[in-house]
Formats: C-alpha cells, sequence, structure tokens
C-alpha cells in the first residue's frame, strides 16, 4: 500500500487520507482562488461525453499514484485531487454517510457501500497528462445489398417444370436401352450357328455350320484355285500349275478364322440390318515348292542354253550350254503368288509377265566332262541287261536313246528315263514275276523296279557289272 506524501500537494489542497479511511470531503478555502478552466473540462465548457464504463483496476481504491488533475462531483467542479479508481459523484447530497459521519467515501466501492452502484464520471485508466477526447464507437456496418434478382429468369425458372421433362428424358433413355438390348438379344440369337450370319469371302455368304461354309468355299473358288497360271516368260507364253508350285485357296483354316460367336453389340445388331462381316480368305504359300516350280520353268524359257548330254547314233554327245536371257526366279515369286490370288478373287486369269535376266548357262564345261566319263561314256559302251526271276532283256545303242536322257539338277547332270518309252521297250517280258515288298505284299515288276536296275547296269564296266538282278524276295 502506497502512502501519498502530503508535502506534494499545495498548502491549500489538503492531501487524501489513506486508502480504506473515511474522511468527509475538505471544506473550501476561502483565500485560495480556483485556476482557470482546462481545456476540454471546468466550468463554463461542455462536459465530454463519459465513455462505456470500463471494469476497476486491480486493488481497489487509493492504489497507485494521483492522476495529477481535478476530479468531479463538487459544486464548483474544483474538488481535490481523486485516485484513479475512486469514482466521483454529482453531490454531497446523494453520498451515504461514512463511518465518521462525512459523505461519500466510506462507503464507495472498495468498502461495498451502497455507492457501488453509482455512475463514475471517470473510469479511464491512470494517465498522467490531460484526458484524451473520447471517440465515439464505430456505427455497426450496414449489411451488404442484396444483388437485385433476375426477376424475368426467376419466373422463367418458376415456370420451368423441371422435374417432368427430366422424368420424360429418363423414360426415353431408358425405352432406348431396352430396345437396343432386345435387339442385342434377337441378334445372337440369329447368330448361334458356326459361321455368324453376314459373313462373307471374297464376297460370298458362307453363314452356317462348318461344313456348309466349306463346302460354300469349294462351290466358289475351286475351279479358279486349281486354274493354271498364265505366265510370259521373255514374250514366251507359258502355264503353271498352282497345286505344282505350292499354290492353294486352304478353305478349312478359312471356315475356322470365321466360325465363333461374335459379341460385339456393333456387329450382332448390324446383323439384323443385313450388315456383311468380312472374313479373310486363307491362301498359303509353300515357298521351297514355288521356287523348284519356277527353276523348272526357267529351264524351258528365255533364251538360256543349258549344258548337256544327248545320246545319239550309238554315242554320247556333250552338248555346252550359251548365255542369255532367263526368268528371274527370286523377283518372279511376289509376282506369281499375286497373280493366283487375284485369279482365285475375281476369277480373272490375265497373263502375267515375269521379269527375266541375263544368265549363264548352270552346266558349264567342267560338269560336262565329269558327267560324260562316269555315266554316259559307259551307258553307251556296251549292253545292260536287267533280269527278274526267269526272265531278262537287255537295252544298246538301238534302245537307250529313245529312253535315257540327262537333267541338271541343283547343277549337276543326272540320267533321266523315260517310264513310258521303258515299259514300251521291255513290253511283256516280266509278265508273272512278282515282287515280294517291305510290306509283305506280292506285286508285278513296274517300271520303276526296271529304271532302278538298269540305272545300275549303265554304270558297270565289267559284262558282270553290266548285269543287274531284281530281287524278287529281299531279306
Amino acid at each position: 500500500m502506497c502512502i501519498r506524501d502530503s508535502a506534494a500537494y499545495p498548502p491549500h489542497v489538503q492531501a487524501p487520507p489513506a486508502p480504506d479511511a473515511g474522511y468527509a470531503p475538505p471544506a473550501p478555502d476561502a483565500a485560495y482562488a480556483p485556476p482557470p478552466p482546462v481545456a476540454d473540462y471546468g466550468t463554463g465548457y461542455a462536459q465530454p461525453q463519459a465513455p462505456a464504463p470500463a471494469a476497476p483496476m486491480p486493488g481497489g481504491p487509493g492504489v497507485g499514484a494521483t492522476q495529477g488533475f481535478p476530479a468531479y462531483g463538487t459544486d464548483h467542479g474544483d474538488g481535490g485531487p481523486s485516485t484513479e479508481a475512486f469514482p466521483v459523484y454529482d453531490s454531497h447530497a446523494d453520498a451515504p454517510a461514512g463511518p465518521t459521519g462525512g459523505p461519500g467515501f466510506g462507503s464507495g466501492p472498495a468498502t461495498g457501500g451502497p455507492a457501488a452502484a453509482a455512475a463514475a464520471s471517470w473510469p479511464g485508466p491512470d494517465l498522467d497528462g490531460p484526458l484524451p477526447t473520447p471517440v465515439p464507437a464505430p456505427a455497426p456496418a450496414a449489411p451488404r445489398p442484396t444483388p437485385p434478382a433476375d426477376k424475368k429468369a426467376a419466373a422463367k425458372a418458376s415456370a420451368k417444370p423441371a422435374k417432368k421433362g427430366r422424368s420424360k428424358l429418363v423414360l426415353v433413355g431408358g425405352g432406348i436401352v431396352a430396345l437396343v438390348g432386345v435387339a442385342y438379344g434377337a441378334g445372337l440369337l440369329l447368330n448361334h450357328s458356326d459361321v455368324p450370319k453376314g459373313t462373307t469371302v471374297l464376297g460370298v455368304d458362307i453363314s452356317g455350320s462348318r461344313d456348309e461354309a466349306a463346302a460354300k468355299l469349294q462351290t466358289a473358288f475351286g475351279t479358279r484355285a486349281a486354274t493354271p497360271l498364265q505366265l510370259s516368260v521373255g514374250g514366251k507364253p507359258v502355264e503353271l500349275k498352282p497345286d505344282k508350285a505350292g499354290l492353294t485357296l486352304d478353305a478349312q483354316t478359312t471356315v475356322r478364322n470365321a466360325a465363333g460367336s461374335d459379341y460385339n453389340p456393333i456387329t450382332v445388331i448390324g446383323s439384323l440390318l443385313g450388315n456383311e462381316r468380312v472374313a479373310d480368305a486363307v491362301m498359303p504359300v509353300d515357298e521351297e515348292k514355288l521356287q523348284v516350280a519356277l527353276q523348272e520353268l526357267a529351264g524351258t524359257a528365255g533364251s538360256v542354253t543349258e549344258g548337256t548330254i544327248t545320246f545319239e547314233g550309238g554315242k554320247a554327245v556333250a552338248v555346252p550350254g550359251k548365255a542369255g536371257t532367263g526368268l528371274d526366279v527370286d523377283g518372279s515369286v511376289d509376282l506369281v503368288t499375286k497373280a493366283f490370288r487375284d485369279q482365285v478373287g475375281t476369277g480373272k486369269a490375265a497373263v502375267v509377265q515375269l521379269p527375266t535376266a541375263t544368265r549363264e548357262p548352270v552346266v558349264g564345261q567342267a560338269e560336262l566332262d565329269r558327267a560324260m566319263k562316269e555315266f554316259a561314256e559307259p551307258a553307251m559302251s556296251a549292253n545292260a541287261t536287267v533280269k527278274a526271276g526267269a526272265k531278262s532283256i537287255a537295252f544298246g545303242k538301238l534302245s537307250l536313246p529313245k529312253i535315257l536322257s540327262m537333267q541338271a539338277v541343283d547343277g549337276r547332270l543326272t540320267e533321266k528315263f523315260d517310264l513310258e518309252a521303258l515299259k514300251a521297250t521291255y513290253g511283256n517280258t516280266f509278265d508273272g514275276v512278282m515282287i515280294t515288298r517291305g510290306t509283305g505284299a506280292k506285286t508285278a515288276v513296274t517300271p520303276q523296279d526296271v529304271a532302278g536296275a538298269l540305272g545300275k547296269a549303265l554304270r558297270g564296266k565289267t559284262p558282270a557289272e553290266r548285269t543287274v538282278v531284281i530281287e524278287t524276295n529281299p531279306s
């Protein structure tokens, strides 16, 4: 607790009593003239509006230093100093008597008297200078104006039957979905066969069972696939059979690929509307077989002359080859394949010009010399005899030229027998002779049996080597 020093006050001002002690307000001093009024308060000036009451400072009345400005509540507005927390009353008459008989202070807020309910003229903070001019509280902000609504849009929105329109759209959408579902189901029922309805191959409808589809393919394309291709090599027309060249239409694979249900909704529903489901025709190519066929074709077409050996006048004659233009085998493979597929697809047998190139003979002089020494000269040196059972026949200078020739195979000359001419030569010589085959069956002697034995006999150099026996009971 702080006790104020009386020496700090002027002689005509009585120091306030100690806190908690009731006292009467001091008597006015006749010799003291009040100071001139201070700006903002005092006699002759309008009193400022009191701000809203604030909560009392901690510690109660009398705590802390004086404010340094006169308090209100006397008749002249110049009462003595007041502590920071004491409220000031308007008149002595309104304040109840304290314990000492004086007005007011003994029953102030610190002692809990009824004066605690009186309004304080300055409940503000402890200030050493003049009172600040109160700042009025800001007025509450005006509510933000609501933007004016579009009356026409609001009226239109309220008048629009949104739910009813939405319901119609839902009903229409549901109907469409149901219709699509029914059509899809109907399409699946109609496409239950092996090859679905509307399936075509090269424009031909093959829908139905697999056997029916294969039969339709064979009827429509069988003849086309077997027709020889019309080709031209260096201006010379030639033919090539597709089956010999490894070119075929595989009907079974085509049907197998086209069979099976297609569950695509677009395809299924489209079949009800007559849409086609196109399947590819399978036409495999045996390239190795095609190469061999073209090699044989090259030997008969073009201007190249291959080296060979002929048998004339009872002797073998070597014929050297000559260079010229011949079939370009590698460049013809793709053209022949395309020609076959076009012929099957369209039925047209157009002549295809095959490329040619300058070629040297496959059989050169060295191969001619070897074939003459190892086969041709010994073959014409003497008769060759073939036996079967108790029967035999000799082949010599007169008969051999009719049945014997040489051909190039992979650049090497080998003998070739004309089987029809051979059979005509030996006639019924071996009739009744039966040969037991590897399967146990017994059959008659064939031209192939005679040709095999004759080929060995023609290479013999002695009479014994030039006689060959056909085994009738091989072990």
